[in-house]
């Protein structure tokens, strides 16, 4: 479904309860440096501890240059690293994977993908357990809508999509994902580098044995599927215990509606809305395509509701089964684009928002 790269797609199942590890004697490492300054060696979560890497990762260059720079940046142990990355397994089938993933999609869209697309999610399984989601979280949810703006379908709409709210949180060691792909899929090496660094900063600054957490293939983590850099930026404690947790409904809840409004959620403003077209339509369609009212009228489009004067929506094109549909993408559906870069995705997220919504209040008043 996606590189999101808050998240990448929707697959296997599992979930991490951080356990306690058995406590071990540990050598002791030498005083860590940061920026040239002796620190003293941390309190680190897990217990590891090696001279060297062995296993999988054995001899990898790159892995050993990594390590000096996490005790320099970070102060992590260079000891406790070379402990932990001996533990850490090669993921082949993640690899083969990935490499057999094209690009992102380019051009128009196909004939009837939306309609393809849209089955995925708006199904009875989907609009259900998103029900009963809500119904045994109402309050977290409306605290969330309290304190962030976001209603409560919007935040169920992205959890519904990423992980049918829990079900499909991907059952793969995220320091294995991780690992693999920054040292074994140079594509984008860079990019999982960053990631493997920001999770090893949340394993310490959480005190979570990194070994513990479970996500996606890729390291997507949680009911929201946020990669550890999204964790670092816009996690957070709803459920006030002391701890964020991706893995905990409630703070799955939180850190999913502080995202939107750290991205601009405008609170009582409409999503999209649909486009009325005079004649064929020549203006380039996209959720990054976006123009002013009067460049949409020029163009034979106007709003089939009244849109703020203010709003510069972008074109959409969604083509399904029974033909192609036009609408105009408002402000707070580029907020569920920060998400993931798709104007399907984010489609998806706002149709099963209102069916949810739908169902949540036929229930609410029938009982």
């Amino acid at each position: 479904m996606k590189i999101n790269l808050i998240l990448l797609i929707l697959t296997l199942a599992g979930c991490s309860g951080h356990k306690a590890v058995k406590e071990e004697p540990v050598l002791q490492p030498p005083p860590s440096t940061q920026n040239g300054q002796q620190v003293p060696n941390l309190t680190m979560p897990g217990q590891f501890s090696a001279n060297r890497v062995t296993g999988d990762f054995a001899g990898y260059p790159q892995l050993n240059e990594f390590i000096l720079h996490m005790e320099a940046a970070h102060g992590i142990p260079r000891n406790y690293l070379y402990g932990l990355f001996s533990q850490a397994r090669r993921k082949q089938w993640t690899l083969d994977y990935m490499n057999r993933q094209g690009g992102p999609s380019q051009g128009t869209p196909r004939p009837g993908s939306w309609s393809k697309y849209r089955a995925q999610f708006l199904t009875e399984l989907h609009i259900e357990s998103g029900v009963a989601f809500w119904r045994r979280h109402a309050q977290a949810l409306s605290q969330a809508e309290q304190r962030y703006g976001v209603p409560p379908e919007y935040i169920l709409g992205i959890m519904g999509v990423e992980t049918i709210y829990g079900r499909n949180m991907g059952k793969d060691r995220v320091f294995d994902a991780l690992t693999t792909l920054a040292f074994d899929y140079p594509r984008r090496s860079d990019y999982f580098t960053e990631e493997l660094e920001n999770f090893l900063v949340m394993s310490q600054t959480e005190n979570i044995d990194p070994l513990e957490p479970r996500g996606s293939f890729a390291g997507a983590m949680g009911l929201g599927q946020f990669m550890p850099g999204s964790f670092l930026k816009w996690a957070v404690d709803h459920n006030l215990d002391g701890r964020r947790d991706l893995w905990h409904p409630e703070d799955a809840i939180g850190s999913i509606a502080n995202y939107f409004s750290e991205h601009g959620w405008r609170p009582g403003e409409a999503v999209v809305v649909p486009a009325l077209v005079a004649g064929e339509v020549t203006l380039p369609t996209g959720y990054d395509k976006q123009y002013s009212l009067s460049e949409l009228a020029t163009a034979g489009i106007t709003p089939a509701k009244e849109v703020s004067a203010g709003e510069n929506p972008s074109l959409l094109l969604l083509r399904g089964n029974s033909g192609d549909e036009y609408w105009l993408g408002l402000h707070n559906f580029f907020v569920i684009t920060r998400y993931n870069h798709s104007t399907h995705y984010a489609m998806a997220v706002h149709a099963l928002a209102q069916a949810l919504k739908r169902r949540y209040l036929g229930l609410a008043v029938g009982g």
